[in-house]
């Protein structure tokens, strides 16, 4: 790794100043943004990550409250898989397309549905319109996210990227936990459909600022066709993964024909999907990517960390209103401190990967923190005091800071510009992969464990169905009945966090397989395989006339990274 970082200056050595001077000259061609209309195009996507991400978790505090009104909370999991399923499902198109035709009006595009879901969601009768405007939210919010991501490659160059990443890292954190605090106030003071209406107006303002301040789209169309085999086996392998995985032990048993058929069709649909994939003309995800050992190595570790993440945080404010007899708002308050680990980590980190331009030791302690993190999660119970609930969701969050955007930066670095998109969404689509299983599994595993615990301790003169049970209903059964359910509540779902302890210590060992490659400095670079490639030639030890241009010279130039940065 030593000489993957120092031999680029030695091949710029000789040829320092002219390399600085084009790389100067060439950067305003090269795309990037500077001053005030970076931090106006900078503020819009923030503000458009925030508001997707925040559909995701604003939710979760009111959702007892929602699906008791709406009379379905047999299927109250379904609110949240929905929403992930939709987002996963479209982002590889989103980032295809993206690299095809250009970004601005496709986030615009995104931006809009998700309104539109929000808007259905809002005036739902009933669960099924309610689940269809989380489907609709979902399939625009899965493209702000890329979108957004995407974006900040056509304007910011990776060395100088990672702070902005990390602030996007911190307005992610803020929303992720600010949606249950919010959801929980809302749906106290306002009913639960406020909910939902009164993320619109950030929508409306986020799409906006996009539309004034992001500049025209520079990319054309690359070829005449769209991979529509691609995105529907990509489709079904996804739906079918999830089905299996959120009915497993649920509806049906594990091993009965209904699910091992599920994971059957999963497995034909998902060896299809690479079959076309190597052979269509502009694939949604290119089999290239895998050639890659980052990106594999990134793209796993995505899955393992956020699938502990979302199959904690998920049930941790219903846990914390069941168990510890907190309201909604208090429940969403105590979630804070997982947000601010996020939020100081995930600026830290990513001031400090441009800086610096080292990045390996961030995503290694991410998985070391979250490991330990969820060590201490699995010993909760009942009367766990408050400030100790709370220092251990800090350190999941400061755990999660350390590396998540990091990732996402790894990836665009590794690859040409002009498939950053694609690459940026194959990535997520595999880490929303490993959300919707985290969510899915650990929802199911839950639900079976807290009727077999629950079922024998309740009297055979109380009708109630033990998975079923929400705050709103605990509160109307007698006082006797309240322990056993917060003590079966608890017994389910703790030893779930434990599992996740020897997954989050794989993914730490992967990290120590990264390579660290030197940050790109200017946007259109073309990717490390290609740097390498000129490294190694011994044409580029020579001046920038006898065989590497200017701008690769300066592109490999620590002195010139550091100017850019």
């Amino acid at each position: 790794m030593t000489q993957s970082a120092t031999s680029p200056s030695r091949a710029a050595s000789s040829a320092t100043a002219p390399s600085s001077s084009a790389n100067q000259q060439q950067q305003p061609h090269d795309g990037m943004m500077h001053g005030g209309k970076l931090a106006l195009v900078f503020i819009a996507l923030a503000l458009a990550v925030f508001v997707g991400s925040l559909s995701e978790t604003i939710a979760a505090t009111a959702l007892p409250t929602i699906v008791g009104d709406l009379g379905g909370v047999e299927i109250m999991q379904w609110v949240s898989t929905m929403y992930i399923l939709t987002s996963t499902i479209v982002m590889p198109f989103y980032g295809r397309m993206g690299d095809r035709i250009g970004r601005k009006h496709l986030i615009m595009v995104a931006m809009a549905l998700y309104a539109i879901g929000k808007v259905i969601c809002a005036i739902a009768p009933n669960m099924a319109l309610l689940l269809t405007g989380r489907a609709v939210s979902g399939l625009g919010g899965g493209g702000v996210i890329i979108l957004s991501q995407a974006i900040l490659a056509d304007i910011v160059s990776a060395r100088a990227r990672g702070k902005y990443m990390g602030a996007i890292g911190a307005v992610f954190a803020v929303s992720t936990v600010l949606g249950p605090v919010i959801g929980g106030w809302v749906v106290q003071d306002f009913g639960w459909r406020m909910v939902f209406w009164c993320t619109i107006p950030l929508d409306i303002i986020a799409i906006t600022m996009t539309g004034l301040f992001l500049r025209k789209d520079a990319h054309k169309a690359s070829g005449n066709s769209i991979d529509m085999w691609g995105i529907i086996m990509s489709t079904a392998f996804t739906v079918t993964l999830v089905l299996a995985a959120s009915w497993g032990g649920n509806l049906y048993a594990w091993d009965s024909w209904q699910i091992l058929g599920l994971f059957f069709i999963s497995l034909l649909c998902a060896i299809a999907f690479v079959w076309i994939e190597r052979r269509a003309q502009e694939p949604v995800i290119p089999v290239r990517l895998f050639k890659n050992r980052n990106f594999v190595l990134v793209t796993v570790t995505g899955m393992l960390v956020y699938g502990a993440v979302a199959g904690a945080t998920n049930y941790l404010p219903t846990f914390l209103q069941i168990v510890e007899d907190k309201s909604p708002t208090i429940a969403g308050l105590m979630m804070t401190p997982m947000m601010a680990g996020s939020l100081i980590t995930s600026t830290v980190t990513g001031f400090l990967a441009s800086i610096t331009g080292k990045y390996k030791w961030m995503p290694i302690a991410m998985g070391a923190v979250m490991t330990f993190g969820f060590v201490m999660l699995s010993s909760i119970g009942v009367g766990t005091p408050a400030i100790l609930l709370m220092t251990y969701f800090f350190l999941i969050g400061f755990g999660q800071g350390l590396g998540s955007q990091i990732l996402v930066l790894i990836v665009q670095n590794e690859f040409p510009h002009t498939i950053v998109g694609t690459a940026t969404a194959g990535n997520n689509f595999f880490r929303q992969i490993g959300t919707t299983l985290g969510t899915a599994i650990v929802g199911s595993v839950f639900t079976s464990r807290l009727v077999s615990i629950v079922t024998p301790e309740i009297p055979s003169n109380v009708h109630i169905s033990i998975a079923d049970v929400t705050p709103q209903m605990l509160n109307k059964l007698p006082e006797s009945l309240h322990g056993v359910i917060a003590q079966g509540y608890s017994e389910a779902l703790t030893p779930i966090f434990r599992v996740f302890v020897p997954i989050l210590a794989v993914a730490t060992v992967l990290m120590f397989f990264i390579k660290q490659h030197p940050l790109a400095t200017t946007i259109n670079n073309k990717g490390t395989a290609a740097l390498e490639a000129a490294q190694n030639q011994p044409s580029t030890q020579q001046s920038p006339q006898a065989g590497s241009s200017p701008s690769a010279a300066a592109n490999s130039s620590p002195a010139a990274a550091h100017n850019a940065a």
